[in-house]
């Protein structure tokens, strides 16, 4: 190794990457530079700004009234249901509880049943880990989503919205009703650049029974994301197939065309 001439450092100079062009095609944390070997400051602010988006995103509360509102402005029907948990800090602290009714709600669907028709889906809105997205997304995705099946000859039930709900509250809410498919609308985890995205899982035959290896999942809906147009489209599709073939999850493979994001066709050596 080559002496280093005094006054000289071994480290590259602070700043910028050079390549730091390139961050603005992702959102992910790229050409960040450094400051000497530390973080740049403006990298670690926008870090802890994210970090703390995340935190909010979390701890926030649903707004349930909010989405039935919009819902029934979209000439949606909706129905109020409650689970296992009482309030947002058990929620997290009791994840079980966020995966069955409780007994009014239960009891409700029962009568519910009794009294009407059965019908190919039902849907379910939730706040899940992100109040946020299930407020800004879940509205659109079925705007877009609704009439397409309804188009394909669907019946759905009312929409159903659930505060502090997991995915698998679906199961219990379909099999109550006999329904032939349950789809959750839920918010996702939030990520350090994500903080409203969201998640939608459906299940073919839904029972107390199923795994979350019975039901798909179309995430990332967002519009820095999959847009909820794009989401609904990929959702009919899976949703047409899942009742065309009885079966959902691990088995049920997403047929639709793998996107280009306007990428040329890729050419073969000869």
């Amino acid at each position: 190794m080559e002496p280093v001439e005094p006054g000289k450092s071994l480290l590259a100079p602070s700043g910028r990457d050079s390549w730091h062009e390139l961050s603005r095609f992702t959102p992910a944390r790229i050409a960040m530079g450094r400051a000497g070997g530390s973080q740049r400051t403006a990298s670690r602010l926008d870090f802890r700004m994210a970090h703390a988006r995340a935190r909010d995103a979390v701890s926030r509360e649903f707004h349930p009234a909010d989405v039935e509102h919009e819902l029934r402005r979209a000439g949606e029907e909706t129905v109020r249901i409650g689970t296992g948990a009482t309030d947002r800090k058990e929620y997290l602290l009791r994840p079980d509880l966020g995966r069955s009714l409780s007994p009014d709600s239960r009891e409700a669907l029962r009568e519910m049943r009794q009294r009407s028709v059965k019908r190919d889906l039902a849907v379910i809105v939730s706040d899940g880990l992100s109040a946020l997205a299930a407020e800004r997304h879940a509205v659109p995705t079925l705007g877009y989503l609704l009439p397409l099946l309804r188009a394909m000859g669907w019946t759905v039930y009312p929409v159903f919205v659930a505060s502090y709900a997991r995915v698998k509250l679906q199961d219990e809410v379909g099999a109550l009703l006999g329904a032939r498919h349950s789809l959750m609308l839920i918010g996702e985890r939030p990520g350090l650049g994500a903080p409203d995205s969201l998640g939608a899982y459906f299940t073919f035959m839904p029972d107390l029974d199923r795994t979350d290896a019975d039901r798909n999942c179309v995430s990332n809906i967002r519009p820095e994301g999959l847009s909820p147009r794009g989401a609904a489209i990929k959702l009919a599709g899976l949703l047409s197939d899942s009742a065309r073939l009885s079966i959902s999850g691990t088995g049920l493979k997403d047929s639709s065309p793998a996107p280009t994001f306007g990428l040329p066709a890729p050419t073969r050596d000869v």
